[in-house]
């Protein structure tokens, strides 16, 4: 019998996700803020220039931007997709990603897509899933890039980023090859003892996520997405000093695929400090980085994150805007 949202078996993993998340963020914390001098991060932080906050804020948007701009690219494999709806779209399921657990945010960005569109929500969330293990093959690379040119590694990070490659390979190797044994798997769907309407539906979702990942398989879209992927990583990075950036970058990465409490906390702060440390820098000043990246993450999202949330509930309560399942 299928869970139900509120069901005891939902209400359960939900405990046990907040749990986890929630002692992660406490020993994370308690190891990264041992010594703190919160004096002096309260002076690095007011001594901040405000044309560099800005900058930061610019760039950020621009990232985001980008980012919304190369999922439009997998999304017209089905059809076309404005560019303001891809951008308000994807800055509202960041804001979900900051604010609600596992990620939630993908699933809201690919709801507004298909409302809107009318695409398959099967469809929408395979090619943001797909591009989230794309992005996780970017992060391999970048880290292991670094670490090969550095004397003091973080050992934490240097252990991580392995069974991270390996479940990015694998992602990229399922992206390549699951479309290939199309045949295969609508034979398995149709050994299940399942009735025909739900059979039908279960068909026609595996049809239009298999659509989703052979959106990358046009080597045109696939060229575009790659280079795409390169300049949100490189501006990503701007934001410090290369190769500190890069690595900084990954790590991030990495680290906001652990079970965490929304904006992260915790990890974060564990991320900047073992890996800013070994660069010259103090632990207080990289927490007194990562406070001021997180706040300008918090003031990105909640700006177009809200806006966009705010067009998709204007559009329900108005009625406008298709639907589709």
């Amino acid at each position: 019998m299928p869970e139900t949202a509120g069901s005891p078996a939902q209400t359960s993993k939900k405990a046990i996700y907040w749990i986890a998340s929630l002692a992660l963020a406490g020993v994370l914390l308690y190891y990264s803020l041992r010594g703190i001098e919160w004096r002096q991060v309260w002076i690095t932080l007011r001594s901040a220039r405000v044309l560099f906050v800005v900058l930061g804020f610019t760039l950020m948007t621009g990232s985001l931007f980008l980012r919304s701009y190369r999922w439009r690219v997998l999304l017209s494999a089905e059809g076309p997709v404005s560019v303001p709806l891809a951008f308000w779209a994807t800055s509202a399921g960041y804001l979900g990603n900051n604010v609600l657990p596992a990620r939630a945010g993908e699933v809201i960005r690919s709801l507004m897509i298909s409302s809107r569109t009318g695409m398959s929500k099967a469809f929408v969330l395979t090619t943001a899933l797909s591009e989230r293990a794309v992005d996780a093959i970017a992060v391999i690379t970048i880290s292991s890039v670094v670490l090969l040119t550095m004397k003091d590694r973080p050992g934490w990070f240097a252990h991580a980023a392995r069974p991270f490659a390996i479940l990015g390979f694998c992602g990229v190797a399922s992206i390549i090859l699951i479309p290939a044994f199309e045949v295969f798997w609508f034979k398995v769907v149709g050994l299940l003892p399942l009735p025909p309407k739900l059979q039908a539906k279960v068909e026609g979702v595996l049809r239009n996520g298999l659509q989703g990942i052979r959106s990358f398989h046009d080597y045109s879209r696939l060229a575009r997405f790659v280079l795409f992927t390169a300049i949100i990583w490189s501006a990503d990075a701007v934001m410090t000093i290369v190769p500190m950036a890069f690595l900084l970058t990954a790590g991030l990465a990495l680290g906001s695929a652990l079970p965490s409490t929304p904006g992260y906390v915790g990890i974060y702060q564990f991320v900047a400090t073992s890996v800013l440390t070994p660069f010259g820098l103090s632990r207080t000043e990289a927490i007194a980085y990562i406070l001021m990246y997180q706040a300008l993450n918090y003031v990105l999202v909640l700006s177009w994150g809200g806006i966009g949330f705010a067009q998709q509930r204007k559009r329900v309560a108005t009625g406008t805007g298709l639907e589709n399942d």
